[in-house]
């Protein structure tokens, strides 16, 4: 392999059908649905929520296959570039309201080690007191 992406790639798809094939079934029951069963959301409309999620999720194959499905459903490119915007500013502001989160750590983890320092001063090791995993990731 000369690159880490190649269209060619996705003939291997039915490789990976074969090795679950209860998994692919059900996923492709599910697209079939998603896609096929309801017409409450126009197919356009549709392929334009999968490229900007497919941006999100930075998989250049849906990227490929989304935006000519949804050209073949007569979307535009000012449509998609508009997706694509929307989607990066709806993860940018994701991340800006998650930064919340920081500065509450950073509050709390003030107020530990004030709590901390009046642990140690009053009773340096106190039994009983295990130490709790700081992160799992």
């Amino acid at each position: 392999m000369t690159h880490y992406y190649d269209r060619s790639n996705l003939t291997r798809i039915p490789d990976l059908m074969k090795l679950a094939p209860q998994a692919a079934s059900s996923f492709l029951a599910f697209e079939q649905e998603v896609y096929h069963g309801s017409n409450v959301i126009p197919p356009k409309i549709k392929e334009l929520i999968a490229v900007a999620v497919a941006h999100v999720t930075g998989c250049p194959y849906c990227i490929d296959v989304h935006v000519q499905k949804c050209k073949k459903h007569g979307g535009t490119q000012e449509e998609i570039v508009s997706a694509v915007m929307i989607a990066a500013s709806t993860r940018a502001g994701a991340v800006l309201s998650h930064a919340t989160h920081a500065i509450i750590a950073y509050e709390n983890a003030l107020g530990r080690a004030e709590a901390a320092e009046e642990q140690t001063s009053v009773s340096p090791g106190s039994p009983g007191q295990t130490a709790a995993p700081d992160c799992f990731c």
